[in-house]
Parts: C-alpha cells; sequence; structure tokens
C-alpha cells in the first residue's frame, strides 16, 4: 500500500514537472503572439519598413523605429565592446590563478553587481557618472580625439557613452560567471600538458584555456549582449531620450526598451500604442534570436567535457 502511493506521488510529481516544461514555451508563444496582434494596426499602416523609418511623430501619427533601433545595437555593442575583456579577465583571475577560498569571495561580489536593482544603476548614472563625463572624460576625450566622429560635438554627459558604461557595468557578472564555468568545464589534463611542455602560465592560460573554450566564452558574450539589448531602467535615465542617429558618443540618443518606458503612458491613439507595441515585437524577436544563439555556443563549449 506504501509502495503504491509513493509511486502515485512520483507519477503526479513528474506530470507538474512536465506541465511547467511545456508551460514555458507555451507562454513564450503567447507573449509572441499578444505583441503580434497588438502591433497590427502599425504593421498594417507603415509595414515592415516601420523598422528602417527615421520618422517619429506622434502628432502627425507617423513613426518609425530605425533611431531606437540604432541606440539600441549602439549602446548594447558598446557595453559589451568595453565588458567582455573585463568579464573574461575576471573569470581567469577566479578559475586559473586565485586560491580556491579567495576565488569564491571574490566571485561572489562579482555576482552581486547583478543583484543591484536597475533603477540604482541609473541614480548612480545621473548623479556620479554623467556629471564625471560631461566635467572630466568627454572633454579630455574631445581634446585629444575631436577630429574623429564618435568624440566629437558638446560634452553633455548623458547620452550614447553613458549608457554604454552603465549596460557594461550591468552584464559584466552574467558574462564572468558563465565564462567561469566554461573554463572550469576544461579538463584539468590540458592544463597539465601544456605545463608539462614548458608552457608559462599565461601561455596554459591562452592556449589550453582560452583556445579551449572560445565558444563558450562567445556564447557568454552574446548572452550579455541580450542582457544589454533589454535593459530599461537604468539606460532610460541616462542615455538623454533624443530620437536622433548621431556619429558622436557624446549625443543623446534613445533605445527601444526606453521609448516603451517613456511614452506608453502617455500613448492616446490606437496608432501610437500599436507603434510601441510593434517596437517591443521587433525587440522581442531580436533578444530571443540572440540568447538563442548564445545558447548554443555555451552548450556546444560545455557539452560533454568533464569538469576540471
Amino acid at each position: 500500500m506504501k509502495q503504491r502511493e509513493f509511486h502515485r506521488g512520483d507519477r503526479a510529481f513528474a506530470r507538474v514537472l512536465r506541465l511547467g516544461a511545456f508551460g514555458l514555451p507555451l507562454l513564450l508563444a503567447l507573449i509572441g503572439l499578444f505583441l503580434f496582434r497588438g502591433a497590427g494596426p502599425a504593421l498594417e499602416k507603415f509595414g515592415w519598413p516601420f523598422i528602417v523609418s527615421t520618422t517619429w511623430d506622434p502628432v502627425r501619427q507617423d513613426y518609425g523605429a530605425l533611431p531606437a533601433l540604432f541606440g539600441t545595437l549602439v549602446s548594447s555593442f558598446l557595453a559589451v565592446l568595453i565588458a567582455a575583456p573585463v568579464s573574461v579577465g575576471v573569470a581567469l583571475l577566479l578559475t586559473e590563478l586565485l586560491p580556491s577560498r579567495l576565488s569564491r569571495i571574490i566571485g561572489f561580489l562579482v555576482e552581486m553587481l547583478a543583484a543591484i536593482p536597475s533603477v540604482v544603476y541609473g541614480l548612480w548614472g545621473i548623479f556620479v557618472l554623467a556629471p564625471l563625463l560631461r566635467t572630466q572624460v568627454q572633454p579630455a576625450l574631445g581634446e585629444a580625439l575631436g577630429f574623429l566622429p564618435l568624440f566629437s560635438g558638446p560634452p553633455y554627459g548623458v547620452g550614447m557613452l553613458a549608457a554604454g558604461l552603465i549596460l557594461s557595468i550591468m552584464i559584466i557578472p552574467t558574462i564572468a560567471s558563465i565564462s567561469k564555468e566554461v573554463f572550469r568545464a576544461i579538463p584539468r589534463q590540458l592544463r597539465e600538458s601544456a605545463l608539462a611542455l614548458g608552457a608559462t602560465r599565461w601561455e596554459t592560460m591562452k592556449l589550453a584555456v582560452l583556445k579551449t573554450g572560445w565558444s563558450g566564452v562567445f556564447g557568454a558574450i552574446t548572452l550579455g549582449l541580450g542582457r544589454a539589448l533589454g535593459e530599461t531602467m537604468a539606460v532610460t535615465m541616462v542615455i538623454g531620450n533624443r530620437p536622433d542617429i548621431s556619429a558622436s558618443l557624446f549625443a543623446p540618443a534613445q533605445t527601444m526598451s526606453s521609448v516603451l518606458a517613456n511614452e506608453y503612458t502617455e500613448a492616446t491613439t490606437d496608432l501610437h500604442a500599436a507603434a510601441l507595441i510593434e517596437i517591443g515585437l521587433v525587440l522581442f524577436a531580436l533578444t530571443f534570436a540572440i540568447n538563442a544563439l548564445a545558447r548554443l555556443f555555451v552548450l556546444r563549449s560545455t557539452l560533454g567535457r568533464s569538469p576540471r
């Protein structure tokens, strides 16, 4: 009697797990369907050229997503460009150089960066980072590299550079933690073989760790990119929120998330709301594709490898 009840409990627990496993992809599909249906009026009027249009005029009911898409991609790639080398260096430090006890402490502190609320990053960006950029960093960059379009223009403080720096800090825990797991999955025998052949510590990390785990590191960086693409509050508070396309990193801009945060509650017409939902649909598709690609790279790197 007790044995039969035990098996019944196992079967019930398995059904609950299956419900959750199949329910999450269904939820994802329902979110996509909701966005597609909500964007229907905008899709019908503007079509897919909505993505390449630079106009955003709620008064004339003319909308285009290119400035927001441009700001999203540039700020996210700038964040990855800053965060990737720092994160990989942190992962190498934690797995290859530090004692295990100290590695756990520093690893915990790095991962705690992910626990800080986005709005706190935004407040820090407004009151600390933006004034520092406006008074110190941007004038120095403009004086030294002002002949380049990237560093031309007046130093506003808020703008694309501030957004990229905030995002880079926010994605460091993601890239560093996944890269650390990728490096730990590399067999210890590869490191010992390199050292036995006379390689230095750096050559061992370069050949046995970085070269072996490059696809997993690339997947970690891509996951960090996906995290940066969808960030809302911190970016909204420091990017300047201007629907322009500028070559300068000092200029204010906007992202798809910041447009939604700033305008959705103020959308007074159905077409305005539909245009905002279509921006959400584009962001949803973009982040889904990037995260799926990243997961493939991480699985390719770690699957079938024994931990060190």
